[in-house]
Order: structure tokens, then C-alpha cells, then sequence
């Protein structure tokens, strides 16, 4: 059974590279979806790792800055309750 999910959506422009776009239009063709569902997959399936990746850059960005609170390995072995 194919469930279609209702979203809300926004129109955007996105320049693409010619192959790009004919690896889209053929798959579209093949399987009888569009690109626009194609294309949404492939950004719903890459935002989190993307969101995660430059998340994590960030903090490096921030504790060079100094702006991360930091602890030091005896702290965090305490904290846990590993300590001696």
C-alpha cells in the first residue's frame, strides 16, 4: 500500500549541472515519478548528515574561540563515577 503524505510546500530554484538534471529526468521517466519527488529525496535524506557535519564544526569554530565550555578527561571520568 503507498501512503502519500501531505506536506506543505514552497517553490524554490535550484541551478543544477545538465547531467544532474538528465540522471533526474531519466530516472523520472523509468519509474513514472517526477523529479521534483526525486530531487525532495535526495535533499530529505541529506540534510540531516548535513546538519549533523557542519553542527560539529561549529563546535570546533566555537571552542577554538573559546566560546565552548570544556572539562577536562579526570572531570568527566568523576562525573561519570569512573573515577579511582
Amino acid at each position: 500500500m503507498n501512503m502519500v503524505k501531505a506536506v506543505n510546500t514552497v517553490t524554490t530554484s535550484v541551478r543544477l549541472p545538465v547531467d544532474l538534471v538528465k540522471r533526474y529526468d531519466n530516472l523520472a521517466k523509468a519509474t513514472g515519478r517526477s523529479r521534483t519527488y526525486y530531487v525532495t529525496e535526495a535533499l530529505e535524506e541529506s540534510i540531516a548528515q548535513l546538519e549533523y557535519q557542519y553542527g560539529l564544526l561549529k563546535k570546533v569554530e566555537d571552542y577554538r574561540a573559546g566560546r565552548l565550555e570544556t572539562v577536562s578527561i579526570d572531570q568527566l571520568e568523576d562525573h561519570l563515577g569512573l573515577g579511582d
